[in-house]
């Protein structure tokens, strides 16, 4: 019998395992650009057997399948599950009860402020009730009305003054309780987060104590890189301050934790890619002839951005008016000006779509207040375009514009509507492989496996390198040279101090490292696109500090210069950054109006063109100064650039860049000028 009762008394053992909650605490928080793995500790005793061990507190944006726990020793686990408990919520802002306290307190201020004002109006009343009556009931001589009179107006006064006094106490406290009631609505406003629970099922072979570390990711957290760049002269080195904007709303606080940031984001879906044969068809000329391969990303989202600014360019560095740009996804957008600027609110949305006719669309993520964005030309241009015009005037202004391009229409009567039909057909480009021009060739010959880099050049860049052979176009390839074998996927920074972090989404700054980096500074100039003085500094070797790309605060000589963006990812050998616009140095371009020029030459039109600079140096210290302007190249055969003089600039015949170096004592000034001629059919038009 007694054996049957220790059976039946061990069933809800074996049933029902012993359930423990346990307290855990975060000893470290590795933070990605995006997303955070969280790393708790905790003690727990096991007994022997089954056990179940519920770790609660924790953040409800947890992802479940990278739950990881270490330290078990000789333990088992059995299962792993995590569960959102919507009962308990977490604790509430600990300054609530304070405010709620400060409220109570000053509210019993008041009263007993109205109480005083009570007192002091019915003294003042029982004052006025009595030198009624007395002046009612009894005469008074001069000196007994002149000690009368004295009392009433100096108690008068004093009841008067008290009465202000307390008065304006009462408004200075009811402002500060309004204050305290808005702290409080806001902080009673915000979701209660729910808890997350994760339980452990542990399978021990004796009772044990187990020091336990649990591991998990966490959404809502990152960091965004922000630099601070101070020069104190024009023969200092730069003073690079590497800084992180950590944030989070995870739903817990990190309180004094020690903080890891890395350069990395936690990838879910890592698969490597699939390829298939691939097989030709023919497809309908709308398809695109090339799908491009997906690029690596290097920008993360910065949650912080409620607005950005920036300049559209062309490969040129032209801008571009009209460029559309919206929130991904929305509807909310809008386009650049005249001089390709732009300035959108984004209260929502991580990513900026950019799209503009003839040129390669582009997605980024909102990574700073200020997105510079070089569009690229098309590559794989739609093939055919339906236009709809005026009679003849689109025909005249289309036909000839860009070889391959024929029209096809019907005139109609003067002021009506032609519909007309543009066929591009294009013609093969001048390909160039290893600096080999090469006849015959298909995009096919070459192994995609083998190709380094792709560069396509059009109009004037393929004119002034190939002449008529690049007037289609040229398609420059390079191959590799060699296989480059990556090492560690990541780079972490390990913060020294501790950092305790609210799950509010507000940032907390934290200093990743500083750096001394040798500069060389110059002015440069270049009126043709701004004619301001710009003062910058460029430096080299910052491949090594692991630099991201982000918003840099520029201070020079102790002033806010302004700010900028610092984008390792578009830069090459040397870093060059704006340090502000110098206004003590003035430069203008002005056009040399030569009328007597001849216009026309049988069927040609020509433009002479003269350009004269100025640069003057207003500051009471010699300057170096790097002025530019260019001279246009053709993109057509029929389009001929011709008498090109370049004076003093050293010229850059394939790109038609003219460079002046120029020495500037103070106060002194400098004249350069430049001038060519262009030559083209009568009837027809171009932009200079």
């Amino acid at each position: 019998m007694k054996t049957i009762a220790l059976f039946f008394l061990s069933i809800p053992l074996l049933l029902f395992p012993n359930t423990q909650k346990q307290p855990s605490k975060i000893k470290e928080v590795t933070v990605y650009l995006s997303g955070a793995q969280i790393t708790r500790t905790a003690e727990c005793h096991l007994n022997e057997g089954s056990n179940e061990v519920i770790f609660a507190g924790l953040s409800h944006k947890i992802d479940e399948s990278s739950i990881q726990i270490s330290g078990l020793n000789a333990v088992s686990i059995l299962s792993i599950a995590y569960n959102i408990n919507y009962l308990e919520k977490s604790e509430s802002n600990p300054m609530v009860k304070e405010w709620e306290d400060k409220i109570k307190t000053l509210e019993h201020k008041i009263a007993l402020l109205k109480n005083t004002i009570l007192g002091l109006e019915e003294e003042e009343k029982v004052i006025t009730s009595n030198r009624l009556v007395n002046s009612d009931s009894q005469t008074l001589d001069l000196e007994q009305v002149k000690r009368v009179s004295q009392y009433y107006r100096e108690r008068i006064t004093a009841i008067k003054n008290e009465i202000f006094k307390s008065n304006l106490n009462i408004n200075e406290t009811n402002l500060e309780i309004i204050a305290l009631q808005k702290q409080l609505v806001e902080a009673n406003s915000a979701p209660e987060e729910e808890q997350g629970e994760i339980s452990i099922k542990f399978d021990a072979p004796i009772a044990t104590n187990l020091n336990l570390t649990l591991t998990y990711l966490v959404e809502d957290a990152g960091w965004v890189p922000n630099y601070d760049i101070k020069s104190t002269g024009l023969n200092a080195p730069l003073n690079l301050a590497y800084k992180a904007n950590v944030y989070q709303k995870t739903g817990q606080d990190w309180n004094n934790v020690k903080m890891v940031l890395s350069t990395e984001s936690p990838n879910y879906n890592i698969a490597k890619p699939n390829l298939e044969a691939k097989y030709l068809n023919f497809v309908s000329s709308y398809q695109r002839r090339y799908s491009p391969a997906a690029k690596k990303k290097g920008y993360a989202f910065n949650p912080n951005v409620k607005k950005v600014v920036g300049t559209i360019t062309d490969e040129s560095g032209q801008p571009l008016p009209g460029v559309n740009v919206v929130i991904k996804g929305s509807s909310h957008g809008t386009t650049t000006d005249f001089d390709g600027n732009y300035s959108l609110d984004v209260p929502y949305g991580q990513e900026l779509t950019y799209s503009y006719i003839g040129m390669v669309p582009q997605e980024l993520p909102i990574y700073s207040s200020i997105m510079n964005v070089d569009m690229e030309e098309d590559a794989a241009m739609l093939e055919e375009v339906v236009v709809t015009g005026y009679g003849e005037d689109i025909s005249r202004t289309l036909q000839g514009k860009a070889a391959g391009v024929s029209i096809r229409g019907y005139s109609s009567v003067s002021g009506s509507i032609a519909n007309s039909r543009v066929q591009y057909q294009p013609p093969a480009p001048l390909y160039i492989v290893d600096g080999i021009p090469m006849t015959n060739f298909s995009e096919g010959d070459l192994d995609e496996n083998e190709i380094q880099d792709i560069e396509i050049l059009k109009g004037a860049n393929a004119g002034a390198i190939y002449g008529n052979q690049g007037s289609n176009g040229v398609v420059i390839i390079t191959t590799k040279k060699s296989h480059i074998k990556e090492g560690a996927t990541k780079t972490a920074f390990e913060i020294k101090k501790t950092y305790s972090i609210k799950s509010d989404g507000d940032i907390t700054a934290i200093e990743i490292n500083t750096f001394k980096m040798p500069a060389s500074y110059e002015y440069f100039a270049a009126p043709v696109i701004n004619e301001n003085v710009f003062l910058t500094a460029s430096f080299k070797d910052w491949e090594q500090h692991q630099l991201l790309p982000g918003e840099a605060n520029i201070y020079f000589e102790g002033t806010y210069a302004g700010k900028t963006v610092l984008d390792p990812y578009t830069t090459k050998k040397e870093m060059v950054l704006s340090l502000g616009i110098d206004n003590n140095i003035t430069v203008s371009r002005q056009q040399d109006r030569n009328f007597k020029s001849k216009s026309f030459t049988g069927s040609n039109r020509i433009l002479d063109r003269t350009y004269n600079l100025e640069v003057k140096n207003n500051k009471n210290v010699a300057v170096t100064l790097k002025l530019m302007d260019r001279i246009p190249m053709s993109q057509d055969k029929e389009i001929k650039v011709d008498d090109v003089v370049t004076n003093n600039a050293s010229y850059d015949d394939q790109k038609g860049l003219l460079t002046w170096s120029l020495a500037l004592t103070p106060q002194e000034s400098k004249k350069e000028n430049f001038s060519f001629q262009v030559k083209y059919p009568r009837g027809r038009y171009i932009s200079l």
